[in-house]
């Protein structure tokens, strides 16, 4: 097959970030028809991506894939980085179900904008390598802005991508980035700084007290780690406590009505607090408690709380604690 014989189809792996974005541009120009795929899960979202396409006029097909991601996050073959990030094995799987779709779309190859060197970890020579390798797509992942650096892939050879006109970009310098940006009139890209909560030190933390005291999590849950303070009092019970009005609406957004309970002191403004799959009499007491030391209330009194269980509603009154006396319990 030559390019002469048919248009030559790339589907690229989109973050929205400038690297994913000239990778699209550089082989477009080549007269490449181009397209994007980008995956949600509660740890990473569409919305650079999707910018991007916006603002370059490339198709990009969002997708969600937690029912995949999350078996390869509890157990990741090659483990995680610092955090619970397990980069390798993501990269791998995303290549897997990109592929899948370009095969679906009768496409010739995928691309990314990765840089060999730019990340220590996932981004060396043999950790893409073993991307690709994972991938079940070995030979047909191009890298345009480092592939001067890499092997010769599968379009290469066979012609469909000129390879003299890709990069040979290394290294964490974002100039050549930059100079390659401006040349094609690119003047408005996100900081390069990476957009997955499983780098982030506190959301990890979060993340492995979950993983360890429940078999089973759901999406909304791993949403809700995002949100307010989290304290664990037992080995079955733990309290999510909003920090803003931000927090207090996005923990009512994804709480379960049929599961959870919902605490609020009454009359004063204060914080939400839930407590994920409910807890006995002593434990809503606790949290009721918590809730009021967290409230604008005077924790040496005793206030109203609204419980909100999935049987229904009620008020109950006690004393509040003051919030070092639970510092202990914080996740």
């Amino acid at each position: 097959m030559s390019s002469k014989e048919k248009k030559v189809r790339a589907l690229g792996l989109c973050s929205g970030g400038l690297d994913s974005t000239l990778a699209g541009l550089v082989l477009r120009k080549q007269g490449i028809d181009v397209e994007w795929i980008t995956f949600e899960t509660p740890f990473f979202s569409s919305k650079k991506a999707r910018t991007a396409s916006e603002r370059n006029g490339i198709l990009l097909t969002v997708m969600n894939i937690f029912d995949a991601y999350l078996p390869m996050l509890k157990n990741p073959p090659c483990g995680y980085g610092k955090c619970m990030n397990p980069c390798l094995d993501c990269h791998a799987l995303m290549f897997r179900i990109a592929g899948e779709i370009m095969t679906e779309k009768g496409m010739d190859f995928l691309f990314s904008g990765e840089v060999v060197g730019q990340r220590p970890m996932s981004q060396t020579k043999p950790s893409l390598r073993y991307v690709e390798k994972h991938s079940g797509f070995d030979g047909y992942i191009l890298r345009p802005l480092s592939a001067k650096n890499l092997p010769e892939t599968i379009p290469e050879k066979e012609g469909w991508v000129n390879r003299e006109l890709l990069y040979d970009f290394s290294g964490r310098s974002r100039k050549p980035q930059i100079q390659l940006a401006k040349a094609f009139g690119i003047t408005e890209y996100p900081a390069p700084a990476g957009g997955c909560l499983l780098t982030d030190k506190g959301y990890s933390k979060r993340l492995r007290d979950l993983f360890e005291h429940q078999e089973t999590t759901t999406e909304a849950e791993l949403h809700l780690l995002k949100y307010g303070r989290h304290f664990r009092i037992n080995e079955k019970t733990k309290f999510i406590v909003g920090r803003t009005k931000n927090d207090n609406e996005k923990i009512i957004a994804y709480h379960d009505p049929l599961k959870d309970t919902l605490i609020k002191v009454r009359k004063i403004p204060g914080p939400v607090l839930l407590i994920p799959g409910g807890a006995d009499e002593i434990s809503v007491h606790l949290a009721a408690s918590i809730c009021i030391g967290y409230s604008k209330a005077d924790t040496n009194t005793v206030q109203e709380v609204k419980v909100v269980t999935a049987e229904g509603k009620k008020t109950i009154k006690v004393k509040g604690v003051s919030p070092g006396e639970v510092k202990k319990y914080m996740i």
